[in-house]
């Protein structure tokens, strides 16, 4: 890999997505063989390592992860390996299976704030592809789409996106073609010794609680396993350390936005809910929770605007337990993401987690007790007093008592094997950091950062 510094040279970043269906593919690949290509073949110096920037997880037309690839280079071929992008995405897409690719190219050291914005909505919320296309002619944005090339909208969104506060890394193998589609052999011991002693500078490598290998994916796609961490150092060593007896590809080191809670960044008042859309929201339970059948929670809160909405907790995420003790007027923040295709509700705010910020007291009345006898008093009827049937002493109310709440303030997120890729671990609350974007100066890369076996 270069290190020129040609006065000739340009800064071309290039943003793909969309480019995997459920039969197979994956975008990540696509981005390792990329980079192995412009290495080998061209003049080209990498800049920033590989963005993987994962997008608005609520949308119903995503591809498995919603992850967008953009690729920062200094070159002085920008047209070479345009021809090259376009060539690999039209060739090494799964279009016949459905995958709706995009491409874009912007040149220069700047990213235009317009096209900053975009990458931050793009989080949250929904974007059509016309916005996209309009955005990128008003900024003179190079774009390639194939199929509905709805890729264009995260290809975009990965270039606007810098990445210049909080993130993490993920070191991911591949695998041999020929290895594509059987089981992958994961020694689960392996994996869960680097939860440990890697710990904090990973997370998400192992559910001790389910004894549950999280580092792997279930589908024919070619990634083999991924290590997310603090630094390319720590998950690159992981990675070693569990690479298996098969033969692997290589692999590649990306930086990414997985484990910073990005997408619920936005505070998001209940006057704008819309399908799809993702936020906080810092609310009061306004209807004391329910348990349905399958051990989901159903709850309804309000913000300062007084409007009121459903709220769901899902079983599998392991926040039912707690999300079933609140009680009307504790006031919280719930992470969420919102669906209007619910069997409870033409609307629901699915909870993905919550922060308990202050509790109410649980004032409760009971019968009184008789003064005399010490036992608790019957009711005489309606507005007709107590009476203990021991001795006959009379009352004439119920006793008011403040209950124990079994709740504490504090986040609860759910179980590891019910994090997204975006979910925020509870270690990293405190570990964040910043990445300055400065395009003229050349970042000294981790030596490893990307490996062919």
């Amino acid at each position: 890999m270069s290190n020129h510094n040609s006065s000739d040279s340009k800064i071309v970043h290039i943003g793909f997505d969309d480019t995997d269906s459920a039969e197979g593919r994956c975008t990540t690949n696509l981005a390792f063989k990329t980079v192995s290509k412009l290495s080998s073949e061209t003049d080209s110096t990498f800049i920033d390592y590989p963005l993987l920037v994962r997008l608005n997880p609520n949308i119903p037309w995503k591809t498995r992860g919603n992850g967008a690839i953009c690729l920062r280079i200094k070159t002085d071929q920008p047209s070479q390996i345009i021809e090259y992008m376009v060539k690999i995405l039209r060739t090494e897409s799964d279009i016949a299976n459905g995958a709706n690719p995009g491409l874009a190219i912007f040149e220069g050291d700047n990213i235009p704030l317009a096209l900053r914005q975009f990458s931050n909505r793009a989080m949250y919320d929904v974007i059509k592809i016309k916005e996209a296309e309009k955005l990128a002619s008003q900024l003179s944005i190079q774009i390639f789409k194939y199929g509905k090339g709805l890729g264009i909208i995260g290809a975009m969104a990965s270039i606007g996106s810098l990445l210049e506060g909080d993130h993490t890394y993920e070191a991911i193998a591949y695998r041999k073609e020929e290895y594509h589609g059987s089981t992958r052999k994961i020694d689960k011991s392996k994996v869960s010794k680097i939860n440990i002693d890697t710990y904090p500078l990973t997370f998400n490598c192992f559910d001790s609680i389910h004894d549950r290998v999280l580092i792997a994916p279930h589908g024919p796609d070619p990634v083999f396993c991924g290590i997310r961490g603090e630094d390319p150092q720590t998950v690159v060593r992981a990675l070693y350390y569990v690479i298996p007896v098969e033969k692997l590809e290589g692999y590649m080191v990306f930086r990414t936005n997985q484990g910073t809670n990005m997408h619920l960044q936005n505070e998001l008042p209940l006057k704008e809910i819309r399908n799809h859309k993702a936020g906080y929201i810092r609310c009061k339970v306004t209807k004391k929770p329910i348990v349905i059948r399958g051990g989901h929670v159903l709850f309804e809160v309000s913000d300062f605007s007084n409007k009121k909405y459903p709220v769901a907790v899902y079983e599998p995420t392991g926040l039912g337990n707690i999300a079933s003790k609140l009680i009307e007027g504790d006031d919280i923040d719930i992470g969420i993401g919102v669906s209007m295709n619910n069997p409870h509700s033409s609307s629901i705010l699915n909870v993905e987690y919550l922060s308990i910020l202050k509790i109410e007291k649980e004032i409760v009345n009971i019968n009184p007790l008789c003064s005399k006898c010490g036992k608790r008093m019957k009711s005489e009827g309606k507005n007709k007093g107590f009476q203990c049937k021991i001795c006959g002493d009379k009352k004439g109310l119920k006793l008011s008592v403040t209950n124990p709440r079994d709740i504490q303030l504090g986040i609860y997120l759910p179980y590891l094997k019910a994090h997204r890729h975006l979910t925020k671990p509870i270690h990293r609350f405190g570990m964040e950091k910043t990445y300055p974007y400065m395009p003229n100066i050349i970042k000294q890369l981790h030596s490893d950062w990307f490996k062919i076996f």
